[in-house]
């Protein structure tokens, strides 16, 4: 690993075994943050030896720790590469380190087209087309992967925009059941549908949302905990802490393109 000016962290040298997330982990920064900060590097490809790059210097990123999600500058995070998809539910368990390496997350173009088929039971065209436009435009205004706000929509409410709000001592409301956020509006169902994913992606007045999670949390799945049940135990993201117990291996198994019954 090699270091500039007051031993900031400029590169490092990819050894045996290495991946993105585990580079990410070993030092404390995001893989959207590795990812932006090596656009032409394959991370599905790398070689022992390869140098990349770190981001931000490496190891602080606006300050929450080396956690904080990239400028989209304009751009889709998430909306390029990543694999075909398809299999069969694999039960995960464990720490983070133990589920999939996001750079093995299906494409978001495959995402797409399977989740798109489930939110058609419970959305009309113009609400699929509505809730299509607010996953793209609050990914890129964010910073937030884009197949993580499709696939957390699609586990809350099935993409039904008129999901029943739950009440376990919080207000969810909303197609991501966010922390006290708003509800569909008939009257104006276009820019509901888009707080509503706003709500949930980055966060009310009253709590986080998967944007500030993931900055705490410094990894997805962990953050996917957070927002489920509010606490996390990092050894066993199983643990529903009050809530869930399969939520993050479900994340997981939509993140991957699997498919099940039910699903």
């Amino acid at each position: 690993m090699k270091k500039g000016k007051k031993g900031k962290k400029m590169s490092y040298t990819i050894q045996s075994g290495d991946t993105f997330w585990s580079i990410a982990q070993k030092l404390g920064i995001s893989v959207d943050a590795l990812q932006a900060a090596n656009p032409g590097v394959n991370p599905t490809a790398l070689q022992v030896g390869q140098v990349i790059n770190l981001p931000g210097g490496g190891g602080n990123n606006g300050g929450d720790g080396g956690h904080g999600l990239p400028p989209s500058n304009g751009t889709i995070p998430g909306s390029t590469g990543g694999s075909s998809g398809g299999g069969d539910f694999v039960a995960y368990s464990g720490p983070a380190s133990a589920y999939p390496d996001p750079g093995q997350w299906a494409s978001y173009a495959a995402l797409w087209d399977q989740n798109s088929r489930l939110i058609r039971f419970n959305a009309s065209e113009a609400e699929l087309g509505y809730i299509h436009t607010a996953i793209e435009t609050v990914a890129r205004d964010s910073g937030v992967d884009v197949r993580c706000i499709l696939c957390i929509i699609v586990q809350e409410s099935g993409g039904n925009p008129r999901v029943v709000a739950t009440n376990n001592g919080v207000r969810n409301p909303g197609l991501m059941q966010s922390h006290n956020g708003v509800e569909f509006n008939p009257q104006d169902p276009q820019g509901s549908i888009l707080q509503m994913v706003r709500d949930g992606t980055t966060g009310t007045s009253s709590g986080d949302g998967l944007k500030q999670l993931f900055e705490r949390y410094g990894n997805w799945y962990e953050a996917f905990r957070g927002y489920n049940s509010g606490s996390v135990n990092k050894a066993d993201l199983n643990d529903p802490v009050g809530a869930t117990g399969d939520y993050v291996q479900k994340a997981a198994n939509r993140l991957m393109g699997h498919s099940w019954p039910n699903m």
